[in-house]
Order: C-alpha cells, then structure tokens, then sequence
C-alpha cells in the first residue's frame, strides 16, 4: 500500500520545481533549435499542472495552521505570493509553449512564440527560485514544518 505523506505540500512541490527550472533552460534552447518545442511544452505543461497541486496543497497546509504573526506571517505571506505568481507564470509559459508547436507551419510565427515562451519561462523560473527561498526560510529560520528533533548521545 501506499501511503501519503503527511504534509503533502513539501512532498509534491519539488516535482514543480526541477520541471520549471529544466523547462526554462530547455525553452531558451528551443528559441535556437525548433526540434526542441515539443519537449519544452511537455515539460512547461507538466511543471504548470504540477504548480497548480503545490499551491493547492500550500493553501490547505496554511489552514491547518494556527494564526500567525509578525515575521512567521510575512514569510508566509512571501511564500504564498511567490509561489502564486509562479504557478501563474507557468501556465502562461506552458500556454505559450503549446502554441509554438501547433504553429509548425509558420516558421516566424512559431520563433516568436518560442522566444516569448523562452521569457515567460525565465521568468517563471525566477518565481520559482523566489517561493522556494521563501519556503526554506519558513523551515530553516521559523521550524515550521519540521517535528521535533530527537536528542543525539554524544560519545565522549
């Protein structure tokens, strides 16, 4: 059987993140070598549906958690914003990608799409890297997320 983990939303958001980050260095190759379109739409499409479910479960994990303040909130806030324009530029980006491959017949059509791809991609990488500083400040600075720690014997 398998099991969910529990939170989901650090479970499921790295998919995301590796998709969108090779999706934005293949983009910029498909602006150079039109067989790379496809690829780089598939890619884009899935790191867009995948943004989608780690907004979704970021929000249901915020539910669950009691009110916040002071710089836990806005760190939050960060993340949450970060990560929503990021979802938002990679469905734009994955839009745009699927456009330039069903433009094969228009060979300037399709460059320009593929560069505009190229940067709403770059741009969406951007977001992504910012959500992910965010979410790594709400672990690593305020714990969040992170059970407790079991105490280590030391070997003296």
């Amino acid at each position: 059987m398998i099991t969910i983990p529990e939170p989901l939303h650090p479970a499921v958001v790295h998919f995301p993140i590796a998709l969108l980050l090779v999706g934005a260095g293949l983009s910029l190759l498909a602006v150079v070598f039109q067989r790379w379109a496809l690829p780089t739409a598939l890619i884009l499409f899935l790191g867009a549906a995948g943004a989608v479910v780690a907004v979704q479960t970021g929000e249901r994990e915020e539910h669950r958690l009691p009110k916040t303040t002071g710089e836990l909130h806005e760190a939050l806030e960060n993340h949450e914003h970060a990560g929503e324009r990021a979802r938002n530029f990679s469905l734009a980006a994955a839009f745009l990608a699927v456009l330039t491959v069903l433009t094969a017949r228009w060979r300037l059509v399709k460059r320009i799409l593929a560069a505009a791809t190229a940067a709403v991609a770059l741009m969406t990488a951007y977001h992504v890297a910012q959500a992910g500083h965010y979410g790594g400040a709400l672990v690593y600075e305020h714990g969040l997320g992170v059970g407790k720690t079991p105490q280590l014997k030391s070997h003296d």
